[in-house]
């Protein structure tokens, strides 16, 4: 099987919780996060989340995908949430979503509050979920000014596909002046190379599942996953990447000009840029920015990978913009919720 140059190795990026009495991060820990996620785009908090409170979230998940009738999310591969490979779901506006969520927001208010105003949305409150034989997503960045949360309500093994991030490809007031002002031109470059090495792995483990997977995936889903017209971003369509209609990466990203430069940079991208793998523990949460970076992995373990997910603006964002990214359920916007709203909510 083709490998991905990934690493799993998150040490630098992780800040353990220190909690103060109230149960929030104390201020030197806040600090600590703020820093990490200022310089690398993402932080990885261990401990913030109680065995028992991870527990309720992957109830609320679980509770979640079991209804036939829940809403899907267009956040993801649309192929892999047909054939059943991922539930990526918008969750409503209940009283347990709702609280669960105001819980975490109430632990993280020194944090949050760094960087999105208590007047600011909450974009979205999601599960992500994964199961065997999902795609491994390319490469992407999604609508700026926009702070992500994930919260890992069980352990997450390399295996299983925690998220990956590429440190440093954040967009900040003087972020293109990095590198000698070519900082845009290598984080282009290192994301053309990387989506093509994720569409030759993804490839190459769809002939592996049609040969040896138990059972192997049926012919139709092999046709779809490679050569149908079917919208999605996140599969190794060949037909829709030569028809130049893959918004993430098609042929035309490697036309003679990128790849000379490609060939001319090749060293400082290897150099300065690298793939990380996250795989928390139960009770981590991750923050990201949303300009930055990331992907999805696939799933190689029989066990389902969950995550806690939530979206909550940092700017203004612009309804177009923000369905670009983000997939709310009808609940949340019938009655939009504020950080505010969160942090003030009493059980």
């Amino acid at each position: 099987m083709v490998k991905l140059d990934v690493s799993c190795d998150t040490q630098e990026f992780e800040v353990p919780a220190e909690l103060d009495k109230n149960g929030h991060l104390s201020r030197g820990c806040a600090r600590q996060i703020c820093q990490v996620l200022d310089a690398s785009g993402f932080v990885v908090i261990p401990h913030l989340l109680s065995d028992q409170m991870a527990a309720v979230g992957l109830q609320i998940v679980r509770d979640s995908i079991a209804d036939p009738n829940r809403e899907m999310g267009d956040f993801a591969s649309q192929t892999d949430l047909h054939y059943g490979r991922r539930d990526f779901c918008p969750l409503p506006s209940t009283k347990p979503v709702l609280s669960y969520a105001a819980m975490l927001c109430q632990r993280l208010e020194s944090v949050l509050g760094e960087y999105c105003g208590r007047t600011r949305q909450v974009l979205e409150i999601s599960t992500l979920t994964s199961y065997l034989g999902s795609s491994h997503q390319y490469i992407h960045s999604d609508p700026e000014g926009v702070l992500c949360l994930f919260a890992a309500v069980d352990d997450v093994s390399p295996a299983q596909g925690g998220t990956v991030f590429v440190p440093g490809t954040h967009k900040y007031s003087g972020s293109e002046m990095k590198h000698g002002e070519k900082a845009s031109l290598l984080i282009d470059l290192y994301q053309m190379l990387s989506n093509f090495r994720i569409l030759r792995y993804n490839l190459t483990n769809l002939w592996r599942m049609r040969k040896t997977a138990e059972p192997p995936i049926t012919w139709q889903e092999f046709r779809d996953r490679v050569f149908s017209r079917r919208f999605d971003n996140h599969q190794p369509n060949l037909l829709r990447f030569i028809l130049g209609k893959n918004g993430v990466f098609r042929l035309s990203h490697l036309k003679p000009s990128r790849l000379l430069k490609l060939y001319n940079h090749w060293k400082t991208i290897n150099e300065t840029f690298r793939l990380i793998q996250t795989a928390p523990k139960k009770g981590t949460v991750i923050l990201y920015r949303s300009d930055m970076l990331h992907a999805g992995p696939d799933n190689r373990s029989p066990k389902p990978r969950f995550f806690f997910g939530m979206s909550i603006a940092r700017d203004i964002i612009f309804p177009e913009r923000w369905r670009i990214g983000y997939a709310p359920h009808t609940s949340l916007l019938a009655e939009p919720k504020l950080l505010g709203d969160l942090l003030d909510k009493q059980e």
